[in-house]
């Protein structure tokens, strides 16, 4: 008892500054990898994946609203560290907090649950919470870069569209990750384990392969992915998606295997559409398989309640329910 008195918990304020420096810096790493894979596109500069909205989407269902200042300063931050803000700054900083927080109040409006275990969830993720949501910041991002003469006019559409995919890729292949890390428990050692690390081999060697191709193969990375998706749902559909999208970033950065010979525009439009393609396929394949596999196990639940209560029944015998006592003559008296 004596080890313990003195010892007083931080206050409030303290707990929530540390939060929202701890919520800003790992919004402005995010950022900073993002940017670290950006493409040109007509001119303009643009991230296939904004890994930053998925991390703030994944903080808010987490840890509620308080992770709001944290998110504003993350992206003051990253644009801080691209120049000197202008006055569009403020706009892009709103657009950026904005869109996050509507995904989170969309999402809470339908019942989403972090697990993902339900189809509905991940339907929800990807048409609230990533394509809906994220218009706000790609709306107020190009608007202001317009209002400021920053962007022509004849690059208003290729950018807009970039900006949302990118945000919204964020949110399909970072949130779920995110998520999913959140309340991962490692596994007891189990046949599966040899499958895993054979996966993770398989996946590691051949999807450089299929990226840095000659011939345009990326469609072979679909078995992979649903391999993955089949036999470990999110644990594995979620990092193995993530993992082609980054090397297929990788090869068209660098205007290899499938995106050579391509213009800027095409690089960006075939990229953004096969980032796109693998995120619904791994989060929604996913969510359907583990929304099966809950159902089968409530079933299965539900049946060995059902016998156990048939084996409860039986084990009393016929006539244990009435009543005690030495047994009468047909008359009424006793013999």
């Amino acid at each position: 008892m004596a080890a313990v008195v003195g010892i007083r918990a931080w206050p409030r304020p303290v707990v929530l500054a540390c939060g929202t420096l701890l919520v800003a810096g790992c919004y402005y790493g995010a950022g900073r990898l993002g940017l670290s894979q950006r493409l040109a596109a007509d001119g303009a500069v643009v991230t296939p994946i904004w890994p930053p909205t998925g991390l703030a989407v994944a903080c808010l269902l987490l840890f509620g609203p308080w992770c709001v200042p944290g998110i504003a300063l993350g992206a003051l931050l990253v644009i801080v560290s691209l120049g000197v803000p202008d006055a569009e700054t403020v706009g892009i900083v709103a657009g950026n907090t904005a869109a996050p927080v509507c995904a989170w109040l969309m999402l809470r409006a339908v019942g989403f649950r972090v697990s993902l275990s339900r189809l509905r969830d991940g339907l929800a993720l990807v048409f609230l919470g990533a394509l809906t949501a994220m218009l706000v910041s790609s709306g107020a991002g190009v608007g202001m870069l317009l209002l400021s003469d920053k962007l022509p006019t004849d690059h208003l559409g290729i950018v807009w569209l970039a900006w949302w995919v990118g945000d919204a890729m964020g949110v399909v292949l970072v949130t779920p990750l995110l998520l999913l890390l959140y309340r991962a428990r490692l596994p007891p050692p189990s046949v599966r384990w040899t499958e895993a690390v054979g996966l993770t081999v398989v996946v590691c060697v051949l999807v450089p392969l299929i990226m840095y191709s000659s011939v345009s193969v990326l469609f072979l990375a679909y078995p992979l992915l649903i391999w993955s998706a089949l036999r470990f749902q999110l644990a594995g559909g979620m990092p193995c998606a993530l993992f082609v999208s980054v090397m297929a970033t990788v090869a068209a950065r660098q205007e290899a295997g499938s995106f050579g010979r391509l213009t800027e525009v095409e690089t960006m439009m075939k990229l953004q559409a096969f980032n796109g393609t693998l995120g619904l396929t791994a989060l929604l394949l996913s969510a359907v398989i583990s929304e099966q596999l809950n159902t089968r196990r409530s079933v299965e639940r539900a049946c060995h309640e059902l016998v156990e209560a048939l084996q409860h029944l039986n084990a009393g015998g016929p006539g244990t329910s009435g009543t005690s006592g030495t047994p009468r003559a047909p008359g009424g008296d006793k013999p």
